[in-house]
């Protein structure tokens, strides 16, 4: 049995990620930033028993500490990280250069940079820690992003947050690797969670899936299959690996 904290997972690709480790026989910890009555949804539908929820806001770093001190308190050791938690895009943070104003343009790289990049760096670098005492490998996965690579128009700071997290996991792969540690990446395209509603509904909706020559955009639990091979033991040798999900519609 192995215990996963799981950042994020109150709800969309982290709920599906904690319900997919929970299914295998882990023993899971739900993170949420404020909505804990969705954490604790999640914790309802987790298969098994000794599960637990533990919030926090990890942009801030006294909070990002405090939430891996308190999984670990939970479940009295971890192996595996998600690192989830993100602020994603949308309209009220939408940030394009030519019509954006300054002060929005601060407070979006701000926000995203703080919880996407330096909140996932900070958690890891607690987890690593923990690992490495322990002495007995793990596995952490960033939920990286398609527009990483493919570049976020509206939303740069989003892509630069992702791409600075996907080159950052490499680098912890490298770093961890003689520790028996895996670091691996997904880069999803959009999914079907409840936050892309609107932009799946109507005419944009049908462009967005017109991306895919599948004519459809992923689900979470796509995702969260990924993510349950990536922290298996058989995975090992995919560290350092950034795995596209997003049904062919961007190569790089």
């Amino acid at each position: 049995m192995a215990h996963a904290l799981v950042t994020g997972s109150s709800r969309g690709i982290g709920r599906a990620v904690a319900q997919v480790l929970a299914r295998r026989g882990d023993r899971v910890v739900v993170h949420y930033a404020s909505d804990r009555a969705a954490a604790e949804e999640t914790l309802a539908s987790l298969d098994g028993t000794g599960h637990a929820v533990v919030g926090g806001d990890i942009g801030d770093p006294a909070e990002a500490q405090r939430v891996v001190v308190e999984a670990l308190a939970a479940v009295g050791t971890l192996d595996i990280l998600v690192n989830n938690a993100a602020v994603a895009p949308n309209e009220a943070n939408a940030h394009p250069v030519a019509s954006t104003s300054y002060e929005h343009w601060q407070e979006s790289w701000a926000q995203m940079v703080a919880v996407n990049l330096l909140g996932a760096s900070n958690v890891t670098m607690l987890v690593a820690q923990h690992l490495i005492e322990r002495g007995a490998g793990g596995s952490i996965v960033n939920v990286g992003s398609r527009g990483a690579f493919r570049g976020e128009a509206e939303h740069p700071a989003y892509a630069a947050s992702k791409a600075g997290l996907q080159a950052f996991g490499q680098s912890m792969a490298l770093a961890l690797a003689p520790h028996g540690i895996a670091v691996t990446s997904v880069a999803p395209g959009v999914i079907s969670t409840d936050r892309q509603t609107s932009l799946l509904d109507g005419a944009s909706g049908e462009r967005v899936r017109g991306q895919s020559p599948f004519g459809r955009v992923g689900t979470p639990e796509e995702v969260a299959d990924a993510v349950a091979y990536l922290t298996s033991p058989q995975s090992t040798w995919a560290s350092g690996s950034i795995l596209d999900l997003n049904g062919a519609s961007y190569f790089r």
